[in-house]
C-alpha cells in the first residue's frame, strides 16, 4: 500500500534528506567493514593467527564515531548550524555596500 508522503518545508525537505544521505551512509560503511573483516578474519584464520584483531579494532572505532555522529550527534543539527548561520551572516555582510 503506498502512502502519500509528507511535504514540507524546503529547510526542513533539506535537513530531512541530509540526515537520510548521512545514515545511509553509514549502514554502506559498516557493510564494507562486515566485508573486509570478515575477509581478513578468513585469512587469519587459514593461516593460525590472531593479526585481522588489530585492523577491525581500529575501522571499528572509525565505525562507531560515524554511527555516534550519524544516530546521535545528528548530522546537519546543532553546531553545524550555527557554525552555518554565523557564516551566513559574515556573508551577508560583505555584501552589504558601504561595509
Amino acid at each position: 500500500m503506498n502512502t502519500p508522503s509528507t511535504v514540507l518545508p524546503p529547510e526542513l525537505e533539506r535537513i530531512a534528506r541530509k540526515r537520510v544521505k548521512a545514515r545511509m551512509g553509514w549502514y554502506t560503511h559498516a557493510l564494507i567493514y562486515a566485508c573486509v573483516i570478515g575477509g581478513l578474519a578468513l585469512v587469519g584464520a587459514w593461516q593460525g593467527r590472531y593479526w585481522p584483531i588489530a585492523p577491525a579494532l581500529g575501522w571499528g572505532v572509525g565505525l562507531l564515531m560515524h554511527g555516534l555522529s550519524v544516530f546521535v550527534w545528528r548530522a546537519g543539527s546543532g553546531f553545524q548550524d550555527g557554525m552555518l548561520q554565523r557564516e551566513r551572516e559574515r556573508l551577508a555582510q560583505q555584501q552589504r555596500p558601504g561595509t
